[in-house]
Parts: structure tokens; C-alpha cells; sequence
């Protein structure tokens, strides 16, 4: 950081140097002129102006790093300063007829750094543009971050009710089947009670692996609440769902699963349901989804709807 600041306070000096420079050549070319020759109104306009670029300039280097955006409008900025403070000049000091130059000095930088200057903006405007864009990016995935379940990790429930919409609407413009597999872990209650609950979390963890393995890439596993999970399965018929729900709760029933702490077997088992999606609102479908796990554990024999 000192660094920058030292490369940027050789840009003040520099600037400093040259304003200075032409101020030396005006006073020794040049003869002061009587009070009664100076025009307070153009003094004050032209001063006041280089003044404020001055001040621009200032707060532009204190607020911005070094780079070609802050060259430019520096560079810009110090043309506009220079041309006014060489008009301030020539309101003091009479130059001979036969010294054509100071009229380049005055004119000459105005256009270069309103060039410069808009250069400047223009890259400035596009360098805000890309950091917008980063900013609503980032935004974008802390929203979605926040969706994540902490534990497995899986989305939520908002994020799942958020892919659901999505999925719905997808599959209706290309007319494909969508199906939904609820899978939900038996007597996980009593695992959390007799074990506590940092081996229910594991058991969650291991099952969530376990479900991913076992799934289609283009499928999705969402948590969806405790122990009850979402599985959205697109281009999938309700019967193809069914074969996929029974095969998960097969795997579930067949993993080999120790405690942490004596190492003891314990028999896992989940109830699963398959359904077909329809056109309906997310909060609807798992309303459905819901009352057919109701049913299924109601009736053990029935694993999907």
C-alpha cells in the first residue's frame, strides 16, 4: 500500500513540477501586468476551475489503485488542470506578440484530456459494470448458500421448492415426464434417543452418500426436513420412480452400519414413495407427497403412491 501511494504522489509531483515549469517560462519571457489589466471575472472562473480539477485529481488518487483506468483520468484530468492554470497565468503576465507558443499551451491540452478523460470514463464505466456483476454473482451464491443444509450437505427446503418450479416448468415446454421420490428413515428417533444425536447426524451423512450413489446424474437429492428427503428425477415416469424408490430402500436396508462408539450393527431401514409430478405449485405437490408417506407408513406393505 505505500508503495501505491508513493507511486501515485510521483504523479502529483509531476504534475506539480510542470505546472510550475510553465509559470517559470511565462515569468521569464513575459512582463507582470498592471491591476488595472487583469479581469477579476476570468480569473476567478479559469482559477476557481483549475482549482477544483486539483481537488479532483486529489481525491481520485486517494481513492482509486493504480491501473490504466486511474492513468487515464489522472492523465485527462491533469491536461484539463494544466490548460486552465496556463489561462490563469496569461491573465497576470504579458507575453510578447512574437510568442505564438502560449496560445498552444492553452488550448492545445483542453481537447487531449477531455479525450483522455472520456477514455478513462468509459474503461471506468465498464470496470463498474464487471464488479456489478460480481457483486450480484456473489450475492447470488450466499442467497443460495443459504439454502444448504449444513450437515449433509444438500439443499433445503427453499431450495428445493425453488428447483421443483423449475423443473415443472422445463418439463412441460419439452414435454417430458417428471417424477419425485420422498424417502424418509424409519425409527431414526429412536437412533438419536438411544445414541445420541451426533450419530443420527452421522447416520444422515452416510445415507445421504449412499443415496447419492445410487442415484442418476441428472437427478437431485434435497433434504427436505430432519430425516425425510426429496429426490426430483426428470424425464422419469411414475413406474421407472417406483423402481428407483424400492432400489434406494433395498440399499438402505442392506448397509452394513456401525455405531462410532461400540461399534454395534445397526438395521437401517426407509419408507419410500413415488409420484408423478403434475402442472401444480411446489408447496401442493409436497402436500401429496406428504400424505402418501402418511399412507406408507400406515401401511408398510404400500412403499410408493
Amino acid at each position: 500500500m505505500s508503495s501505491l501511494f508513493a507511486l501515485h504522489r510521483i504523479k502529483l509531483m509531476s504534475l506539480l513540477l510542470v505546472a510550475n515549469l510553465g509559470l517559470i517560462l511565462h515569468l521569464s519571457l513575459g512582463t507582470m501586468k498592471s491591476g488595472d489589466l487583469w479581469a477579476p471575472l476570468d480569473i476567478a472562473g479559469e482559477g476557481g476551475s483549475a482549482v477544483l480539477i486539483l481537488v479532483w485529481i486529489c481525491l481520485l488518487l486517494k481513492s482509486r489503485p493504480a491501473g490504466r483506468v486511474t492513468n487515464l483520468l489522472f492523465a485527462g484530468l491533469a491536461c484539463l488542470f494544466f490548460s486552465l492554470w496556463m489561462d490563469v497565468i496569461d491573465e497576470f503576465v504579458q507575453l510578447p506578440d512574437s510568442a505564438m507558443w502560449d496560445g498552444w499551451l492553452e488550448s492545445g491540452p483542453m481537447p487531449v484530456g477531455f479525450i483522455l478523460l472520456t477514455l478513462g470514463i468509459y474503461h471506468w464505466h465498464s470496470e463498474q459494470l464487471a464488479i456489478s456483476q460480481q457483486m450480484r454473482n456473489r450475492e447470488r451464491l450466499y442467497r443460495e448458500h443459504r439454502q444448504f443444509d449444513k450437515l449433509t450437505p444438500l439443499g433445503g427446503a427453499t431450495y428445493l421448492k425453488n428447483q421443483i418450479q423449475q423443473t415443472v416448468r422445463q418439463s412441460a415446454s419439452e414435454r417430458q415426464p417428471l417424477s419425485l421420490i420422498m424417502l424418509d428413515m424409519d425409527t431414526f428417533n429412536t437412533i438419536n434417543r438411544d445414541y445420541g444425536q451426533p450419530e443420527g447426524d452421522r447416520v444422515l451423512q452416510v445415507v445421504t452418500q449412499l443415496v447419492l450413489l445410487n442415484l442418476r446424474e441428472h437427478d437431485l437429492l434435497c433434504r427436505l426436513a430432519g430425516d425425510r428427503f426429496v429426490i426430483i428425477l426428470p424425464n422419469t415416469l411414475e413406474s421407472q420412480a417406483k423402481v428407483i424408490a424400492g432400489e434406494l430402500s433395498l440399499a438402505i436396508a442392506h448397509l452394513a452400519y456401525r455405531t462410532t462408539g461400540q461399534g454395534e450393527r445397526l438395521m437401517l431401514s426407509a419408507t419410500t414413495v413415488a409420484v408423478m409430478v403434475r402442472q401444480e405449485e411446489p408447496e401442493r405437490l409436497l402436500e401429496r407427497l406428504n400424505l402418501c408417506m402418511a399412507q406408507a407408513k400406515q401401511t408398510p406393505w404400500a412403499r410408493s403412491a
